[in-house]
């Protein structure tokens, strides 16, 4: 592998800097960053919460999170004491407008750092953050703010959000972040479309019959109960990493990998998905919450169990989609999407299902004639897979078998290779924004998805009992079977 290009010296700002993501993600992150040599030695992290931390105690605190969370061959003391240095922690009440004294003083000390604002925290104080930050004189032409998804609960809060945060930095500086678009199985997309004379010809509705996406998890609800209860299944997944995943799919070929020009086709992706409908809601789409069942051999409690409250609440866990893009290429080929919490994995993939041959010469007894499947995995064990038809070897007849060619990522590239966040943030340190949303992307998947949560309520549509560990509703079995099609459960091989 080659080796990786240093940044430039920079101060990153992590409001939230001792909550979860924080601990699970952001800190484990930039630590393997150091390790690998992309930090310079005047680069700093400065982390911001609301209570007053001592410097050792915080100093502690993320050593215990970077030692959970990164392999025991990936830590070691010179890094440590390298990336230990680099370790600020400031006080600060975001929803005060006092108190930003600190911070001011402390990028002060370095004026000609990149200054990165990364928004670790609930999405309703975006704009306000950014506001404040512009009051206390701290963004410049080389400052950079990062927002975690979601931005915004439906299309009228995205839109707040990004015209308050718009009026504060320019859209070049806003990096709206999706870590799955740091995924590396995502961004081979382009390499197995564009650069595989293969594939491109058959990218179309003449030789695709559809296209599923499922992103699966086998975890509850967590200690997100508030939050989750609030947002469910459709905000929380499906408006972000799941139309992301289908933009990228379905796109046109862009003229390079520009990110002004990946984004043109995006969009265009969503002004093309055909809006769902009050008529045909019950159709087209699913809502299931999990009740008690069994995963991976143990036994979990139901949503409503989990959540803890007197009051039965309807908020999704599981939801499936049909959804069609009305364009030349794609037309009257449906992309099934998939996604819930307490199924009966933790896996994530795309399956692009090719038509059948549209005659056989082989004998009855020859064996079923399965058409070719294309599979991306994304997680776990990140690769690509192609199911073909061939003879069984032997005399005594003519047998047909379908079996894959398999790409395993883990296999052909044994060495370690950056995970999302790792990438995502090196990317908005040199300021790449090709790997983020742009506004428009944001506020058109919330028109989409606006337009499904008000045919729901239109409708009454409620959510459907599953049973924990297994793969959602029957009403998501049904989903595919009246159009004579079936999933492809990722446990399948």
């Amino acid at each position: 592998m080659a080796p990786f290009v240093p940044v430039e010296p920079f101060d990153l700002v992590i409001f939230g800097g001792t909550g979860d993501l924080s601990r699970r993600k952001l800190l484990p992150a930039l630590f393997r960053r150091d390790r690998a040599g992309q930090f310079s030695g005047s680069s700093r992290i400065i982390a911001l919460s609301r209570h007053e931390i001592a410097a050792g105690d915080f100093v502690d605190f993320v050593r215990g999170a970077v030692r959970r969370h990164v392999e025991d061959d990936e830590f070691d003391e010179a890094t440590w004491q390298r990336f230990s240095q680099r370790l600020h922690h400031q006080r600060l009440d975001v929803t005060r407008p006092e108190g930003w004294e600190g911070l001011v003083q402390e990028l002060a000390r370095e004026p000609d750092h990149i200054r990165v604002f990364y928004l670790a925290m609930l999405p309703a104080l975006y704009g306000s953050t950014a506001s404040k930050l512009a009051r206390a004189g701290l963004v410049n032409e080389r400052s950079r703010i990062v927002l975690e998804k979601p931005v915004g609960s439906d299309y009228a809060s995205a839109r707040s959000i990004n015209d308050e945060v718009g009026c504060v930095f320019e859209e070049s500086q806003v990096f709206r972040i999706d870590h799955y678009l740091g995924k590396e199985t995502v961004q081979n997309l382009a390499a197995l479309r564009f650069a595989n004379s293969l594939f491109e010809p058959l990218w179309r509705h003449g030789a695709v019959d559809h296209v599923q996406i499922t992103v699966a998890e086998d975890l509850g609800i967590g200690d997100r109960a508030e939050f989750y209860d609030r947002t469910g299944a459709l905000r929380d997944m499906v408006q972000n990493h799941m139309l992301q995943l289908l933009c990228l799919v379905a796109m046109e070929p862009p003229i390079s990998l520009s990110h002004e020009e990946l984004r043109a086709e995006k969009i265009k992706v969503l002004k093309a998905l055909r809006p769902i409908t009050p008529e045909n809601v019950k159709q087209v789409t699913v809502r299931g919450q999990y009740r008690s069942g069994a995963v991976a051999g143990e036994l979990v409690e139901g949503y409503q169990d989990e959540l803890g409250q007197q009051q039965a609440s309807d908020t999704e866990t599981f939801v499936a989609i049909k959804a069609e893009v009305d364009n030349w290429r794609w037309a009257q080929t449906p992309f099934y999407l998939r996604t819930g919490k307490r199924l009966a994995s933790k896996s994530s993939e795309i399956v692009l299902q090719f038509r059948p041959v549209a005659f056989s010469i082989f004998p009855r007894d020859s064996g079923e004639l399965e058409p070719n499947r294309l599979v991306i995995r994304l997680q776990p064990n990140e690769g690509v897979q192609l199911s073909i038809v061939t003879k069984e070897p032997g005399p005594g007849g003519f047998r047909l078998r379908s079996l894959p060619l398999n790409l395993s990522f883990s296999d052909t590239y044994p060495v370690r290779y950056p995970d999302a966040y790792e990438r995502l943030l090196v990317e908005v340190l040199r300021g790449d924004p090709a790997l983020f949303m742009h506004r428009e992307e944001v506020e058109r998947a919330w028109q989409w998805i606006d337009g499904i949560i008000e045919s729901w309520r239109q409708s009454g549509m409620k959510t459907q009992q599953y049973v924990a560990g297994t793969w959602g509703p029957t009403d998501a079995v049904r989903l595919l079977d009246r159009d004579g099609r079936e999933w492809r459960n990722p446990l399948d091989e």
